[in-house]
């Protein structure tokens, strides 16, 4: 079975070809990180205009990469939702011209569902049902995968996510944007217990995540530092900044796991990169007694190959879409 998977949720346009399910033919990625670097973050009508002008060539090459041609295809997967509402349509308006004009079933994929998948890639032993948490620069969820294709969620974050809150720490910091990447460099030469920092807890629901107020702290911190002509040393500010979110996933984590009774963990989304998260997860599992399963780095950020692998498995599950498929900017896991 051939699949081809398309991305376009933010500012990557990627495609890719998987065969049963698992097996990468081709992954095409084509980022926007430089032209948005001047600007400190993502901006979506850039990057809408952006996926416009790239998409047709990234799934061409795609598919000569992987030597197929469209009719060689059993399916046509793209991620519908979440993300930024112009970016996604672009890839979704794409996905069902090409569907359409080949004939083959249009298969919606949710972009969190495509993060989880990310591991069946890299791990081919890795079955449901297990527990994973899904970090990245948009969402902090904790998340039963019950099937590959039914899902219940268990914790999230009530304002911003992780990966949100080292990139906001890293530009306070002077870093370029994304930030994540260099906080993570930084503090390899830093001391991680040079800072004591907050660590919220959300009342009435243990599993929640909440990163604002770290992130608050941190931004004061630096204000109120550059106020009376202190100077921070970023490495150590970096290590704390990192030791304290690997541990805030890992705690909550592993206490999902023993609450539920998973015996299987595993890890997904842009901040599964971080090494700090990579590490302090790593050997939490170990100590508890986890299997415990991570992406390869390079499908931890946004990719086709994620889209195409869970595109199979809603493929074989008989989850398609006609040409009324719509994009979603917000859209829970379990509702495709």
């Amino acid at each position: 079975m051939l699949v081809l998977g398309i991305e376009s949720s933010c500012d990557e346009t990627a495609a890719s070809v998987v065969k049963d399910c698992r097996t990468i033919c081709s992954s095409v990625i084509s980022t926007q990180i430089e032209e948005h670097k001047k600007y400190g973050g993502v901006v979506p009508e850039i990057a809408s205009r952006r996926h416009c002008e790239n998409i047709l060539g990234v799934v061409r090459k795609a598919l000569d990469d992987a030597a197929v041609s469209l009719a060689d295809l059993d399916a046509v997967a793209v991620t519908c939702a979440p993300g930024l509402i112009g970016a996604l349509l672009v890839g979704v308006s794409f996905a069902k011209a090409l569907a359409l004009s080949s004939g083959k079933p249009l298969v919606p994929v949710h972009h969190i569902a495509g993060h989880i998948a990310s591991n069946y890639i890299t791990h081919p032993e890795l079955e449901p049902p297990y527990l994973c948490i899904v970090a990245s620069g948009g969402h902090s969820h904790i998340i039963e995968v019950l099937s590959y294709t039914k899902f219940r969620i268990v914790g999230r974050t009530r304002d911003d996510a992780a990966g949100e809150c080292f990139d906001k720490c890293a530009r306070a910091m002077g870093f370029p944007y994304p930030g994540g990447v260099h906080v993570d460099n930084a503090a390899q030469s830093g001391d991680p217990t040079a800072f004591r920092l907050p660590r919220p807890v959300v009342a009435g629901s243990e599993f929640d995540f909440s990163f604002s107020g770290l992130k608050t702290n941190v931004i004061n911190l630096i204000h109120n530092s550059e106020q009376k002509g202190i100077v921070l040393n970023k490495n150590d500010l970096s290590a704390s900044i990192q030791h304290t979110i690997a541990e805030i996933l890992t705690e909550k984590t592993i206490s999902a796991a023993q609450a539920l009774g998973y015996e299987k963990i595993a890890l997904a989304g842009g901040v599964s990169a971080n090494s700090g998260v990579r590490s302090t997860l790593s050997e939490a599992c170990r100590r508890h007694g986890f299997e415990f399963f991570m992406p390869d780095k390079s499908l931890c950020g946004d990719n086709g190959a994620m889209i195409a692998c869970q595109g199979s498995y809603n493929f074989l599950a008989g989850i398609t879409a006609d040409e009324t498929l719509n994009a979603a900017a917000t859209l829970p896991i379990d509702s495709i």
